[in-house]
């Protein structure tokens, strides 16, 4: 008796869509996992977790993202100069109020896997401050994520 064959999309048949994402009002962690769901292309049926089959995502309006309870001021970023006494933290607050992008940004490339894959992937993420982006000819879809916005702030 023959065993089943186990499907592997070939990269001729991965169809890749835009999606759009207003990030105003909505919490960091529940956005950043459901765009890494869209990047990495689990929301497809032909899903491979060593290939790339996910799709590009536009995410607008980063600089409204949310953080539940007091998180926005008990999180840090540490970085260390390399020399004795050099380690410098930055609250959430204050990379919030200067690069919001890159907190996204950082965010989704986390839940996302370490390596050249994830790399490629994240390749796929457009990150921006404000409302306007340069993906119109695009079209991107907009992204419902609805069980995402305003979870008890």
């Amino acid at each position: 008796m023959e065993s089943p064959k186990t499907y592997t999309p070939k990269m001729s048949e991965i169809q890749r869509a835009w999606w759009l994402v207003d990030a105003e009002g909505m919490v960091l962690g529940r956005l950043a996992t459901e765009v890494a769901r869209v990047l990495r292309g689990k929301h497809k049926t032909i899903f491979a977790p060593h290939l790339d089959t996910g799709d590009y995502v536009v995410v607008i309006n980063a600089d409204k993202v949310l953080m539940t309870s007091n998180k926005v001021d008990k999180t840090f970023k540490y970085r260390h100069s390399g020399y004795p006494g050099g380690l410098r933290k930055t609250s959430m607050r204050e990379l919030l109020a200067d690069r919001p992008d890159r907190v996204v940004e950082n965010a989704i490339g986390g839940m996302l896997p370490h390596g050249p894959l994830g790399r490629d992937q994240l390749k796929k993420l457009k990150v921006y401050n404000g409302a306007t982006h340069p993906h119109q000819p695009q079209s991107p879809q907009p992204l419902n994520i609805d069980h995402a916005r305003r979870a008890a702030v």
